[in-house]
């Protein structure tokens, strides 16, 4: 314990701060209430030119050849499973490190998602384990750019190319990361988008499929419409008139809005300068973290530049007093409100009626003991960004061992 220090609110202290900050938090300027403003004032709320707009902004935005626009992150991931081909009796290996969607996609088309476990250093799935954990039932690897730091694309484009899988790539928190100097979104066979507030950008809800490969394009297009073409070259049957459609597969409205477009493009304007503030924020927290002998710090593969959705602390109970639960309410009471990222999937209740087990993946699961999400956001100042280095070197000065 230091001498002199200042306990902690949780015994009685002052806090940090008098008002709480948040894990995340969207910013929403003038301009992009206008764009919304704008297309409300239009004749097209949906269906209308702000989606090809957006769609032609992220393909300049990642390079890849075709994006697909959708109702969110998760429809975009049953769409791209459904684009792949996966089937019920497939296999899917995917991370536990996760949302659930990264493994419930498999599931929605009828397939058995598989675990395979991660580095311990960046947190992301181990190309190794993915590897180990190939059976001739499996169809494709849903990889996770945890954190939003790339995942390893060469090895696992080289496993997949070699194993014959489709390389789907859950980029929930990638936007604005490079690989290789490559925009993440131009690598993989298929990369979904999410557009949820705490995203780097936001429409409120929103996602994306990108890829370029133009037959899952044509899939795709179908599958977020009912499957429901208007191509004539598609139908099966002469059109009656230009009112005529055709229902040529089984799909979904996982349409987006106009109005979430026009807010998308506005924040994909930004997008620079939301990625500067991530890195200098995170570049404040790893040196200042990296004095602690209680926290380890995320390492990142020398390929990726990332532009960081979440900032991880990993505590080290060897150099603590208290476990996860007691420095989160610890954070919580110097008024800096924290969250876990994630719980690993297979731990639901859901799945695990499904027949999964704990320690399927050990590393997954003693990082998840041991890890809370602290606030990063591109609003945030200096002031909050210190506050926040203030509470955890607090804390976890004063349950030091």
């Amino acid at each position: 314990m230091i001498n002199n220090m200042e306990k902690p609110a949780i015994c009685g202290g002052t806090p940090v701060r008098d008002t709480k900050i948040f894990y995340g938090h969207q910013y929403i300027d003038e301009e992009d209430i206008q764009a919304v403003v704008d297309v409300l004032k239009s004749d097209y709320l949906t269906c209308g030119p702000k989606i090809a707009e957006l769609e032609e902004k992220l393909c300049e935005l990642t390079g890849a050849k075709y994006a697909v626009a959708c109702s969110n992150g998760t429809a975009a991931l049953h769409i791209a499973c459904m684009a792949a081909g996966v089937t019920r009796g497939d296999e899917v290996i995917t991370t536990p490190i996760t949302f659930a969607a990264s493994a419930n996609c498999a599931l929605y088309v009828g397939a058995k998602p598989v675990f395979a476990d991660i580095n311990d250093r960046t947190y992301n799935i181990d190309p190794a384990s993915v590897k180990e954990h190939i059976t001739d039932r499996t169809k494709a690897v849903v990889a996770v750019d945890f954190t939003g730091q790339s995942i390893e694309e060469d090895e696992l484009l080289a496993i997949c190319g070699e194993k014959k899988l489709v390389l789907i790539e859950d980029g929930a928190h990638v936007i604005g990361t490079k690989y290789n100097g490559k925009p993440n979104g131009s690598i993989a066979d298929m990369t979904t988008l999410s557009f949820h507030p705490v995203k780097t950008v936001t429409s409120g809800e929103g996602g994306a499929v990108l890829t370029n490969n133009e037959e899952y394009y044509q899939k795709l297009l179908l599958y977020r419409a009912h499957g429901i073409t208007r191509d004539s070259e598609q139908m099966e049957h002469e059109p009656d008139g230009p009112w005529y459609y055709e229902q040529i597969d089984l799909g979904y409205n996982y349409r987006m809005t106009d109005i979430q477009a026009a807010l998308l493009i506005s924040q994909l304007n930004k997008l620079p300068a939301f990625s500067r503030r991530r890195k200098e924020i995170v570049a404040r927290y790893d040196e200042a973290f990296a004095k602690l002998p209680q926290m380890a710090i995320q390492q990142e593969i020398p390929q990726s530049d990332t532009t960081r959705h979440l900032y991880i602390l990993r505590l080290v109970p060897e150099q603590l007093t208290i476990d996860r639960k007691q420095f989160f309410d610890a954070l919580g009471a110097e008024n800096i409100v924290c969250n876990v990222h994630y719980i690993p999937t297979y731990y639901f209740p859901y799945y695990q009626k499904l027949g999964y087990k704990k320690g399927l993946c050990p590393k997954a699961e003693k990082l998840y003991e041991e890890i809370i999400s602290i606030p990063l956001y591109y609003a945030m100042t200096d002031e909050d960004v210190q506050d926040v280095i203030r509470a955890v070197t607090k804390v976890a000065q004063y349950f030091a061992k």
